[in-house]
């Protein structure tokens, strides 16, 4: 955790670990950051003010990535920063450990982002490091996609409370980030997937004690159309993701009925729209006539993720040392 003691309700100095690390009205301050920066940036593609004029944000990948690695690597420069990609050059635990690599880091750039697999990399880099550590994804985990995720439905629907998400396939990172965060907003995420794909169950529970306080509600089922029916957004991902190449056809063959076609977006109602958080293997987890589909909020949400990271970079790193809201 970083040293730097922050003030009720700032950002600043924090490390974002999990979707459940910061209080409702904390994203809901980094959420107002991000509608104004969207706002400035469809304008003029230019941020005046550059908020992070002189800051430098190490980013570390083990894994490969489009989205991740432009927006973090674009909202740097856009905002005035500078951002440095390692990959090949510091391969976590192999080369250096991660306690080196963190320790290094710490006294070279003002933040670290990591995109790797084991949960624990990211909770020892921000053990070890006294700068801002983000997580760009875990098996675990992937609180910006989440962050990005109830942006855009707030966006679209204007509230957040008493909504349902579908989310149809693995009980994955993606999901697991997804029902923390819809849960600190007293959503209801419901989760359709095959028996031996079901979340981990400490995620859950968490997911599950914050819903209690907030009258959010989790929901699970095998059966995607009973998952959907009533849902405002059906939500799914792919079915193999990194480093699960092994498992293809096993995976292919246990969400043969979970596919988001039109047909199950009909049965969640007209007015129902899909999600994905890319990248999609078309024709299997989401055909195409949805994902290019008049209701498809697929590439606004992956716009949506330089915005509220931009936001999020400017609440950890920024100057100011004030809320999310305040460069």
């Amino acid at each position: 955790m970083s040293a730097i003691e922050p003030s009720r309700g700032s950002l600043r100095g924090r490390d974002l670990l999990s979707a459940a690390d910061f209080t409702a009205d904390e994203v809901r301050s980094l959420f107002a950051t991000a509608t104004r920066l969207k706002a400035e940036f469809r304008a003029t593609r230019r941020h005046p003010d550059e908020p992070l004029r002189g800051r430098t944000l190490a980013m570390l990948f083990q894994r490969p990535s489009l989205r991740t690695r432009v927006t973090f690597e674009a909202g740097m420069v856009q905002l005035g920063g500078h951002a440095i990609y390692l990959a090949h050059d510091t391969v976590l635990g192999a080369r250096e450990s991660v306690r080196d690599v963190a320790r290094n880091l710490d006294r070279f750039v003002d933040g670290i982002m990591a995109r790797t697999g084991p949960h624990e990399v990211v909770v020892e880099l921000a053990a070890q490091a006294s700068i801002p550590v983000i997580n760009g994804l875990t098996l675990r985990e992937h609180p910006c996609q989440a962050l990005a995720d109830v942006f855009t439905i707030q966006e679209h629907f204007g509230r957040l409370e008493g909504l349902v998400v579908a989310f149809v396939g693995d009980g994955n990172n993606v999901y697991h980030s997804l029902a923390l965060l819809g849960a600190r907003f007293g959503m209801e995420v419901r989760l359709a997937h095959p028996a031996e794909y079901a979340p981990h169950a400490r995620i859950v529970d968490r997911a599950e004690a914050i819903a209690a306080e907030t009258g959010g509600r989790l929901v699970f089922t095998h059966d995607p159309r009973e998952a959907v029916h009533g849902a405002a957004v059906v939500y799914t991902d792919a079915w193999t993701s990194m480093g699960q190449e092994a498992e293809t056809e096993e995976r292919r063959d246990a969400f043969r009925d979970y596919q988001l076609n039109d047909a199950l977006l009909d049965a969640a109602g007209p007015e129902a729209l899909a999600m994905h958080c890319l990248p999609a293997h078309r024709g299997e987890e989401i055909t195409s006539e949805v994902m290019d589909g008049p209701r498809s909020l697929i590439l606004e949400q992956s716009e949506n993720r330089l915005h509220v990271q931009k936001a999020l970079l400017v609440g950890l790193l920024g100057s100011g040392g004030g809320s999310a809201g305040s460069p």
